[in-house]
């Protein structure tokens, strides 16, 4: 077993014995959720800064993760390394998510919707937002969490219908 796998298990062990801890708590800084994907942080902070991971943001501006977004970093670290995809692929595969039909939006509405129109940024980078979306935050939206938990685009699409 590999000493990164070793440490993984570890950290996550020890989080886990934390009562208060669950899958969507802010606690991991940057180093560790570096240390528990396996994924170097400047790595990370391309992510950020492509908009395909949203940390949670403290006052001081300190990135904060949860548990969930380990699994997403490693999907995104696949993406990258496995299939081949760049930043922009991988933000263009993200925006044929149909947002629209998982949240059931009226016709009206996809068409404000900036997610809607654009083929190339996440429904939670769009400046202007349904009227369902307005006030939901995006961390938590199913759009944004299934790559948490899955990569598998085409059950989530069949499943909005």
């Amino acid at each position: 077993m590999a000493i990164i796998d070793l440490l993984e298990q570890e950290t996550m062990q020890e989080i886990k014995k934390e009562k208060d801890v669950d899958a969507v708590r802010p606690v991991l800084t940057l180093g560790i959720i570096s240390q528990l994907s396996g994924i170097p942080a400047h790595s990370i902070r391309q992510y950020i800064e492509k908009g395909l991971i949203i940390p949670f943001k403290q006052d001081s501006k300190r990135h904060l993760f949860c548990l969930n977004d380990v699994n997403r970093l490693k999907h995104i670290h696949s993406l990258i390394h496995d299939k081949g995809l760049n930043f922009a692929g991988i933000r263009s595969l993200l925006a044929m998510v149909p947002c629209w039909k998982i949240h059931d939006c009226s016709e009206q509405d996809a068409e404000q919707c900036d997610a809607y129109n654009s083929n190339s940024t996440p429904c939670w980078e769009a400046s202007k937002k349904g009227r369902i979306c307005k006030n939901e935050e995006c961390r938590e939206c199913e759009v944004y969490t299934f790559l948490s938990h899955s990569m598998d685009f085409k059950s989530m699409i069949r499943g909005s219908r």
